[in-house]
């Protein structure tokens, strides 16, 4: 019945969205649908987002539920995003799911988008991944900021042409 074997491969987010694995077992702290964050968020785990936060995320692993709306920058290894972002997304993978609606900038190293998903901003590869990043953000409040990349500190990754380090602009909707 009870047994100490972590599952990780099988575990989904609890409560919430179908077939997501939160990156490196544990659980998430969520954010419940009835729940509205005005502020930072910054967390060296994983973050499940249900309600509305305005402020910026920083995190190991972020799910953006279908239900949430956030508005911020958003940093983290792995983002998966099946509701509203109004903001810029720094991610080594994001996952855009069919009901993603997302406005603003996506920095990232590998972009997955299903059929359906909304995207209004500029795509850029990030050259290096952003662990550290998230590390220093979660260590060192002062410098949660610079790794956040606020709007108007933002920094990616260099970006050239060609299909490995390929930056573009423009409104994605797939239907």
């Amino acid at each position: 019945m009870f047994s100490k074997d972590n599952k990780d491969s099988a575990a989904t987010t609890p409560g919430g969205v179908p077939g997501t694995k939160m990156s490196r077992g544990g659980v998430p702290s969520i954010i419940s649908a009835d729940l509205n964050i005005v502020g930072d968020l910054k967390s060296s785990g994983d973050i499940q987002i249900d309600g509305a936060v305005e402020g910026n995320i920083t995190s190991r692993g972020l799910t953006v539920g279908e239900s949430a709306v956030v508005r911020g920058v958003l940093v983290a290894e792995d983002v998966h995003i099946y509701g509203a972002v109004h903001g810029e997304v720094r991610a080594n993978a994001v996952l855009l799911a069919s009901t993603a609606r997302v406005e603003g900038d996506i920095a990232h190293q590998t972009l997955s988008m299903e059929n359906g998903a909304r995207l209004e901003g500029q795509v850029s590869r990030l050259e290096k991944g952003i662990g550290g990043q998230i590390q220093a953000a979660a260590k060192k409040p002062e410098a949660a900021g610079e790794a956040a990349g606020k709007p108007d500190q933002a920094s990616y990754g260099a970006s050239g042409s060609g299909p490995y380090g390929a930056s573009g602009s423009g409104s994605y909707g797939a239907s």
